[in-house]
């Protein structure tokens, strides 16, 4: 098999795993969540409030979706923010996979249905487990649900807040918006950080890391350029060329050190195997990762003192 056709078979593969994991947070949702009126975290979970407020009325798949290319127009528009073709699809397939999975009750966790569970408090730790492999699953292959990401993003980019910062406050804010609906109580909106807190856990085991988390990757290759050349242009991603020196042989080396953003790990780790099979490659995880194309370190603007005060 050559080059453009394995690529075209990893294309196929990846949308493939994508799909799937929107029919798993689709499942956490429609099938656990909302047919037993909690809610959660994320832009779903404010979606789902917008539901219960207006008697079902507008429903969650319809307001993600709307909410979601909203807030894709106004980060692109007022700050250039691009968004791949990856991250589109899932925010559709997404909202398709709900509007499947509301139409099949038999399937729901209510009484007589195949996803029942008599104790409620299983009902948000099940969910979390589902919501986890799906976001984890979409975030390894290089796409995006939207949402609360796109509004971290927009954030981080004029104040000096970190990303899981933006996202812990977002998060206890959207649970706790669940209080204003009538007949809601505290034990409600504990359903739903109970699902955060399990999701919280899993994503790491799914993506190695989470969203939040950064890789290093030291590459050593006959066909460096090529590699380099290929994460510049295809990735927008940049690469620092390390001269090295193997001390068996004595030979110099030129090494490539790449700083990637977790949901590009699969895509480079494929990319760099595709180009050189023979590569010697090196990944660590590491966090706070400052500069363009990661989060920004701001201080704040400080104002001019007046010199004739």
């Amino acid at each position: 098999m050559n080059i453009k056709n394995l690529k075209i078979k990893n294309l196929i593969d990846d949308y493939c795993l994508l799909t799937v994991a929107c029919f798993f947070f689709a499942i956490a949702w429609e099938c656990f969540m909302i047919p037993n009126g909690m809610s959660a975290g994320g832009m779903m979970g404010l979606c789902t409030i917008i539901q219960y407020a207006t008697m079902g009325l507008i429903k969650a798949q319809y307001s993600y979706i709307v909410i979601n290319a909203f807030l894709i127009i106004i980060a692109v528009v007022a700050m250039g923010i691009g968004f791949g073709f990856k991250t589109i699809y899932c925010i559709f397939m997404s909202s398709l996979a709900m509007h499947v999975l509301s139409g099949i009750p038999s399937i729901h966790c209510v009484p007589g249905g195949f996803f029942f569970v008599q104790e409620t408090v299983l009902i948000p730790i099940i969910a979390g487990v589902f919501e986890a492999i799906g976001i984890g699953l979409v975030l390894r292959y290089g796409g995006s649900t939207g949402g609360t990401d796109i509004i971290a993003l927009m954030v981080n980019k004029y104040y000096p807040l970190s990303l899981s910062f933006i996202f812990l406050v977002t998060d206890f804010v959207i649970c706790s918006l669940l209080l204003l609906l009538p007949g809601k109580t505290f034990s409600d909106m504990c359903y739903g950080l109970e699902e955060l807190v399990m999701f919280s856990l899993l994503i790491d085991l799914v993506v190695g890391g989470g969203k939040r988390t950064s890789y290093q990757l030291m590459v050593f290759s006959d066909r460096f350029e090529a590699i380099a050349d290929h994460i510049i242009k295809e990735m927008d991603r940049g690469v620092t060329v390390l001269k090295a020196q193997g001390w068996f042989t004595k030979k110099e080396k030129d090494v490539l050190l790449i700083l990637i953003s977790q949901n590009q790990l699969n895509e480079v780790s494929r990319a760099i195997k595709e180009i050189d099979p023979k590569a010697f490659m090196s990944i660590s995880p590491t966090n706070n990762v400052y500069g363009e194309g990661f989060e920004e370190i701001k201080a704040g603007v400080k104002r001019k003192k007046n010199k004739n005060a």
